[in-house]
């Protein structure tokens, strides 16, 4: 039995194909034999379907839509053969549906051909004429609603990708649904995106990081292959897409010389694809293609796929989507790590101690914060440099990120300080023998010498510790915990550790400990007393100018063994033990020595700044003691200025002030150090005997970038020229401070931008030529 009988030869029926025809379904072969001019024009075909036998009788117009015969098929199975599998069942049903009850029906499918590709059609059940009686027929009609479909597809699917991209936190799941989205609207089978990476050799190399497919197990083969290849730009299609940044078809995948997996995309019956770059052009007209997409399907689909109407504008998002992320990295990255060390910077350091509080609070588990300063670091600035600064800095860090011990983080807070956080590695160590040696391998790490310019530098360091959550809850009270542990090392001889702990005996082993440690170095401070162990250094004090104006002399205690002792870890235990009367009174005497040689080689005006202790200010006798010295040296009493903080003075003014009354009247000049950290109020400050005052060095440093900072300065210069003191800007370290501090003209300059502490010897070598040019230039 014939399964379909063309319309034109409905004249010449076999008797025997005849007599199965429905003779209803035989009439209407013969209404519309021939084409239909309507039809034509309104792009619909027409269809007679007869549910009792099962046949269906097609228009020319719908059989050429259908892509089969026009006329009568036997049955459903005969006049729908190109539809897809997945449509057929559900169409088979709804017009068995629509014929039986006499309901209306409308359904949508797709169908395939080699020669149209992939289309979508819409098939609508008619009612039936009021005259047609109880027919079995229903009637209907046929519409190709590709371009529509195809228009709502892009549209959509622009939409969410666009939606999905914009704003999103990570390309990876962004990606995999836009392969997603494709695969489902645009009828694609598998799909992927391989991105760009760097090889252990730094080379180039693209490799798959996002795919999806359906649940087709078959596939699943592909996608192992694919996921195991790194391919190298300009090799197979995918690396000659990335290079060259031009699309490509892939017609026959098992065929094709250049696609490089034939073999698996044959075992899960692939067929064709399309492969295109991840780019966009920037405004500057450069290129940026972080990889490249490709889909793959088991159908032919270049004469109808609608992918390369919207490759470029997929490529671009993603293209576009990664560098915005690379972007956000990048600035997350400089805003959490510090730039010279590439540790964790303060803020981020103290963001993760709080977090480690918070977790080990709900844990019940416990913590070390280890605190580290450098020794001796100030020094190395000092005499070779910030540069042999940053080197120290940076070959520190590097050594202890490369410690190979488990649970640690490491951040910069600033400086030459840094800190650790450890947790416990879970071993049965107890916790404080894991800490003791980590901190040993950190005391290790900055013992060994950093090397610049061919000179050997050494520094040590001192650290504190303390542990969650015996020394404290939070971040801060860690912090302030091992802080004064560190301290602690600091004023006992350093390159040591120490433990915060609030037991009494161990605060009292520590107490001893510190004890002995003070003593030992008082006692080093007599011998270095007595065997000129002490010296002084100078630092110019520059008026607007540029001409000397002053400068202040730096005690400085070089050990037998060549180390260098900073004065705020000697000076302490000399005012502890009533050496800084001794050590002041030898500082006064070579300061005054050291002035009126600098005035015999031609300084005649220079003055030098002495810092003084808050005991010596106490003696009744201090004057008459400075008029003895400066009538010895031949200086004169106002080439002599003594400098006192205001912490100092407020100690104890009753006694403070007047011998500063008596000083001023001999002459001598005074100058208040550190201003405005400090506690005197402005109605003392009118009424002190004080001839100049600095600007603590904690201000200076935030300019002129901090407001804050220039309105303090500016401030104080101001009152400062009111009450006719002459100001000094101490720690200028950049030009941008110092051109800041220049325009207010009668300001007095102090810091390394300008000149380093220096013997005195260097300060005639130095200046003394720029002397004698001025002499010259003035007869």
């Amino acid at each position: 039995m014939h399964e379909s009988i063309p319309l034109s030869h409905t004249s010449f029926l076999p008797e025997y194909v005849e007599h199965c025809i429905t003779p209803e379904l035989r009439a209407l072969l013969v209404q519309t034999a021939s084409m239909d001019a309507v039809e034509q024009a309104a792009a619909f075909g027409r269809w007679w379907y007869h549910a009792g036998s099962d046949e269906i009788v097609f228009s020319m117009v719908a059989a050429n839509m259908l892509g089969v015969a026009s006329g009568w098929h036997a049955a459903l199975g005969a006049g729908f053969t190109k539809v897809l599998m997945d449509d057929l069942l559900q169409l088979h049903a709804m017009l068995h549906n629509a014929a039986a009850g006499r309901a209306q029906m409308e359904y949508e499918f797709r169908i395939f051909n080699e020669a149209s590709g992939l289309r979508w059609l819409r098939l609508q059940s008619l009612p039936p004429a009021p005259a047609s009686g109880a027919s079995d027929i229903c009637e209907g009609i046929l519409t190709d609603i590709t371009a529509a479909k195809h228009a709502a597809m892009r549209e959509r699917l622009s939409f969410e990708t666009t939606r999905l991209f914009v704003g999103a936190d990570s390309i990876g799941v962004a990606v995999t649904k836009v392969i997603q989205l494709v695969c489902e609207n645009l009828g694609w089978d598998w799909g992927a995106y391989w991105t760009v990476e760097l090889d252990t050799l730094g080379d180039s190399q693209l490799k798959l990081q996002n795919c999806w497919h359906g649940q087709q197990e078959t596939l699943s083969l592909f996608t192992q292959e694919s996921q195991a290849m790194q391919v190298r730009p300009g090799t197979g299609l995918v690396g000659q897409v990335w290079q060259q940044g031009e699309p490509r078809w892939v017609e026959n995948m098992s065929s094709d010389e250049d696609f490089l997996r034939n073999k698996s995309a044959d075992q899960c019956q692939l067929r064709s694809g399309y492969i295109f770059p991840v780019a966009y052009i920037t405004d500057e007209g450069y290129r940026h293609c972080p990889g490249v997409l490709e889909f793959y399907s088991r159908l032919t689909r270049q004469s109808e796929a609608q992918l390369p109407t919207l490759s470029a504008t997929i490529g671009a998002l993603i293209a576009q989507t990664a560098q915005r992320l690379e972007q956000q990295e990048t600035i997350r990255q400089l805003a959490q790590i510090d730039g010279l060390t590439e540790l964790a910077n303060r803020s981020h350091f103290y963001q993760i101690l709080d977090a480690a509080c918070k977790r080990s609070a709900a844990n019940g588990t416990e913590f070390g914060l280890i605190f580290i300063d450098l020794d001796r670091f100030k020094p190395v600035n000092d005499a070779f440099g910030h540069e042999a600064g940053n080197v120290v800095l940076r070959g520190f860090s590097q050594r202890v990120q490369a410690l190979a011990i488990p649970g640690k983080l490491i951040g910069r807070l600033g400086g030459d300080e840094f800190a650790i956080l450890y947790q416990p590695d879970g071993s049965a160590t107890p916790f404080i023998e894991q800490l003791d040696s980590l901190v040993k391998q950190v005391l290790h790490a900055a013992q060994l010498p950093f090397m610049f310019n061919g000179h050997e530098i050494t520094v040590s360091a001192s650290i504190g510790i303390s542990i969650y959550p015996d020394n404290g809850l939070t971040g801060p009270e860690l912090l302030r915990g091992a802080d004064t542990a560190m301290y602690r090392i600091k004023k006992s001889g350093r390159n040591a550790m120490s433990y915060f702990a609030s037991s009494t005996s161990y605060t009292l082993a520590v107490q001893q400990s510190d004890l002995a440690q003070r003593l030992t170095m008082e006692t080093e401070l007599h011998q270095a007393i007595a065997e000129q162990g002490l010296y002084l250094e100078y630092q110019p004090i520059f008026a607007g100018n540029g001409q000397i104006h002053a400068i202040e002399a730096l005690i400085r205690w070089r050990r037998a063994n060549g180390d260098i002792v900073r004065p705020d870890t000697f000076i302490p235990i000399a005012e502890e033990s009533r050496l800084i009367i001794q050590i002041g009174n030898w500082v006064v005497h070579r300061a005054c020595h050291d002035l009126a040689r600098l005035h015999r080689c031609g300084f005649e005006n220079l003055k030098v700044h002495v810092n003084m202790a808050a005991s010596e200010f106490t003696s009744s006798t201090l004057p008459d003691e400075l008029r003895a010295v400066v009538d010895k040296s031949g200086i004169k009493p106002h080439h002599l200025c003594l400098e006192l903080t205001e912490s100092m003075l407020m100690h104890q003014p009753d006694h403070v002030i007047p011998i500063m009354s008596t000083l001023r009247r001999l002459g001598f000049g005074i100058s208040l150090d550190d201003f405005g950290m400090g506690y005197s109020s402005l109605a003392h400050l009118k009424n002190l005997p004080i001839s100049s005052m600095k600007i603590d060095r904690s201000f200076i440093k935030g300019l002129p970038q901090q407001s804050e900072d220039r309105a303090i300065v500016r401030t104080i210069i101001e009152l400062g020229r009111n009450l006719r003191l002459n100001v000094i800007a101490e720690g200028v370290e950049t030009d941008i401070q110092l051109a800041f501090l220049r325009q207010f003209g009668d300001t007095l300059i102090q810091g390394f931008v300008l000149s380093r502490p220096q013997p005195v010897e260097e300060l005639i070598r130095v200046y003394g030529k720029d002397l004698e040019l001025s002499l010259i230039g003035s007869a």
